[in-house]
């Protein structure tokens, strides 16, 4: 069999660019933990800046979010601490640097390609206020979440449960997330967009600049949609966005406030005491107590997470690139050692698989290696000099990133999934109990019901065994009520208060 070198083409002896990137894909063969170097077995192209700038687009926005609700979770609940936006920029960026080169650059782009990059859990940041009045500790919840990825990645608890999830419980997860993502992203840039007015009394109300933004990036995403290059989707449109708010009026509104340089790298500045840093100290089991069910909950919801990244690339790539597929549990295992080394250096993110890479990426019909070390060294390049933070930061280019880049793929994704009648009939019970509770509980009780023949194929579930269809979805579903009804994840919808 021929080695990923031996077997290379140059692209001018393929018709068009498309064929030459489905051909790099069908003969790679990545180590697994084993260094893998470019050029022997893999490639750098051109396409790999584009999920690379899209990843560190997405990045900053949700780490500097994660660090923010910190921040203000912990000021809240605790009287000797008072935490605001200067700590949440200089925890972000102390997050850019170590993990990135550990889990980016050195550990997805040369040691282990089939392992997606560690990134954000985007789904626990409206967690995070609650996450902090329960009086958890941010370095006590990533030991915890750490250790039962790894349980989890072990016994090869990830793959089981995303090949126990079928395309329609799978699509419906999508569609929900997708929309609920875009509207979110939508009123963000509505919110912006109105407070302008108040900004300066000569500028007058500006409301209408952030429908101008929509307007003009729905119909950017579509013509790239329609000429196949869906992939350039983020850069082109989130740099239309700040072109058009600059253009608007909204410069004002834009400030340059982070300085070049390297934050503070020494994990005992931000856990030694309780007068710098995070102002906590080290985690007391108290915390550990109080962290626990958000562990269990956090590493429930990884498997659906990992499912939908790795369902874009199955979609977009051609047949035989088995071998360049992400790894559900390689990326679980990853996930946890980066949540464990990551804050004990002293960050705060709650880590999943890296969405806003994997999606540009496999829309670009690329693998992983070439653009994680692309984007590692983005990322830390920009922590280092910390201006164009406060431009990705910016409302108009973060959200549109997000929009075009995760959601309205996910939305895309999702419908495509859903084409038979019974994927139709699951995905619906999937997302109607996500708008009655909340994703998680959704996914764990249409999984059961879906495994079972109660809806979706019927035929599917008689050729699951007991466990596959029984024992596994129920522990799934009762872990998750349990986790969810234990940090009262239900108090606002149903006055259901924390069992904690």
């Amino acid at each position: 069999m021929k080695t990923y070198k031996e077997a290379h083409k140059p692209a001018s002896e393929f018709k068009s660019r498309s064929e030459y990137l489905e051909h790099e894909l069908q003969i790679m063969k990545p180590r697994r933990y084993k260094l893998n170097l470019p050029g022997r077995d893999f490639k750098f192209e051109w396409e790999d800046l584009v999920p690379a700038l899209a990843g560190t687009l997405g990045i900053i926005a949700m780490y500097s979010s994660v660090m923010m609700a910190w921040a203000e979770g912990l000021t809240a609940t605790w009287d000797h601490i008072t935490l605001g936006k200067d700590f949440a920029i200089e925890v972000s960026r102390v997050e850019m640097i170590i993990p990135a080169f550990l889990f980016v650059i050195l550990a997805s782009g040369f040691f282990n390609p089939r392992a997606n990059l560690a990134g954000n859990h985007g789904p626990m940041i409206p967690l995070i206020a609650s996450i902090a009045l329960a009086g958890a500790h941010p370095l006590a919840l990533a030991i915890l979440i750490g250790l039962f990825g790894l349980i989890l990645s072990f016994i090869k608890g990830g793959s089981r449960l995303v090949n126990l999830t079928s395309k329609g419980v799978a699509g419906g997860l999508l569609i929900f997330l997708g929309f609920t993502g875009a509207f979110s992203q939508i009123k963000t840039i509505q919110n912006w967009s109105m407070g302008l007015e108040s900004s300066t009394i000569e500028i007058g109300s500006m409301g209408y600049l952030g429908l101008i933004i929509l307007v003009i990036t729905v119909i950017l995403y579509s013509y790239l949609a329609r000429i196949g290059k869906r992939w350039l989707a983020i850069p082109a449109c989130a740099i239309t966005a700040l072109l058009i708010a600059l253009i608007g009026g909204a410069s004002f509104d834009l400030q340059f406030t982070t300085q070049m340089g390297l934050p503070n790298l020494n994990p005992a500045y931000w856990w030694g005491s309780t007068e710098k840093g995070w102002m906590l100290g080290l985690p007391n089991s108290q915390h550990f107590i109080a962290s626990l069910p958000f562990a269990i909950l956090a590493v429930a919801m990884w498997s659906p997470d990992f499912l939908g990244h790795r369902i874009f690339q199955e979609m977009n790539y051609p047949k035989k690139t088995e071998k360049v597929l992400m790894d559900v549990d390689d990326t679980m295992t990853m996930c946890s050692i980066r949540q464990m080394v990551g804050t004990a250096v002293g960050g705060g993110n709650i880590t999943s698989s890296w969405g806003t890479y994997m999606i540009p990426a496999a829309i670009a019909k690329r693998p992983i290696p070439a653009g994680a070390i692309l984007l590692g060294l983005m990322v830390m390049a920009v922590a280092i000099l910390g201006s164009p933070m406060d431009v990705a930061v910016w409302p108009p280019v973060r959200s549109i990133a997000l929009l075009v880049g995760v959601f309205l793929p996910m939305v895309e994704a999702g419908i495509q999934m859903v084409k038979e009648s019974a994927c139709a009939q699951a995905a619906g019970i999937c997302i109607f109990m996500a708008m009655v509770t909340n994703p998680v509980l959704a996914w764990a009780l249409a999984m059961f019901l879906d495994n079972n023949g109660f809806i979706g194929d019927k035929a599917r579930a008689k050729k699951l065994s007991m466990v596959d269809r029984f024992i596994i979805p129920l522990s799934i579903l009762i872990i998750c009520i349990a986790a969810v009804l234990t940090v009262g994840m239900l108090k606002g919808s149903y006055g259901i208060n924390a069992f904690l």
